[in-house]
């Protein structure tokens, strides 16, 4: 789905700024809709949704570092991209919270999905781990989102 089929839907006008940034995220949808028509042979079953989580990651982080970081668009452009559900308000609501900021997907805190209950191992402190083995993360391929 599109950007413009995702506006047709809302039903609402951009506010303004939006031609700031509807470039990047037209190319962000883009590169979605590669990653999702991408071949999938030799991979493993959790593997093929590795390239979505991390453009969806890099989506929400773009407009949240322009409206928190850079201050460069405007409150209601904000929310129109969380109404037009653009971007991951959920995840942008973690990043906000202390040792959050640079959590790379929900699934990775979600303590259900672990075979422990506990959070996923991306979540641990490199300097904890053993250096030489490199660890993804099940879930979205994080090698690592807690600093």
């Amino acid at each position: 789905m599109s950007i413009a089929t995702k506006l047709r839907r809302i039903r609402k006008t951009p506010p303004e700024g939006w031609d700031l940034i509807e470039p990047t995220l037209e190319e962000f949808e883009a590169k979605m809709r590669e990653a999702e028509t991408d071949p999938h042979e030799g991979k493993r079953k959790t593997e093929t949704l590795w390239p979505v989580f991390r453009i969806h990651h890099q989506r929400s982080r773009y407009v949240y570092d322009l409206y928190y970081k850079k201050e460069a668009i405007s409150k209601e452009l904000y929310q129109f991209c969380l109404d037009a559900k653009l971007i991951d308000g959920q995840l942008i609501a973690k990043w906000k919270k202390q040792g959050f900021e640079n959590l790379c997907c929900l699934r990775c805190i979600q303590t259900r999905d672990t075979n422990f209950g506990t959070n996923c191992i991306c979540r641990v402190p490199k300097s904890k781990l053993d250096a030489e083995r490199v660890i993804e993360c099940v879930h979205c391929g994080c090698r690592g989102c807690s600093g």
